[in-house]
């Protein structure tokens, strides 16, 4: 199942609020019915700003040529979600049948979560973006980056 977050346009269009959202929609072939669960999203304002954040760092991201058993590897978006998530501590363990720890990153579901806990997730990623991807620069300057990104949707 994928999830992506809409808005209500005028007219009552339904459109999406992030990269993500447009891109799974491009997907969808003309005509193609898709089923659909309907849950209100408490702050679409948050959801776009921790997005903005995620993109823009993850366009920042560098990692590298890498390859493994011949094949190019890619980045992938959905992949640097999940690890900024972990290094900004918002993760469960588990154990794999290795005997060897796993984690997992926690969801980013803004319905279950109150305004501390979102001003939490959206601090703890920043730090760890600041921390591990844009080393030399400073907090005040990636928020106004985030802002600026924010006023062109």
């Amino acid at each position: 199942m994928t999830a992506i977050v809409l808005t209500k346009a005028a007219g009552g269009a339904l459109v999406p609020v992030d990269q993500q959202a447009v891109e799974f929609l491009q997907k969808l072939k003309l005509g193609a019915g898709v089923t659909v669960e309907i849950k209100r999203n408490n702050n679409v304002a948050f959801h776009r700003k921790l997005f903005a954040l995620a993109n823009y760092a993850f366009e920042c991201w560098e990692p590298g040529e890498k390859e493994y058993k011949g094949q190019q590897v890619e980045k992938q978006f959905d992949q640097f979600r999940e690890d900024i998530t972990i290094l900004a501590g918002f993760y469960e363990t588990r154990v794999r049948l290795d005997g060897t720890i796993r984690l997992i990153a926690k969801s980013w579901s803004f319905s279950s979560m109150n305004d501390a806990e979102k001003d939490r997730l959206y601090n703890s990623i920043i730090n760890a973006v600041l921390k591990h991807i844009m080393r030399d620069m400073q907090r005040s300057d990636l928020d106004r980056i985030v802002d600026q990104l924010l006023s062109f949707t």
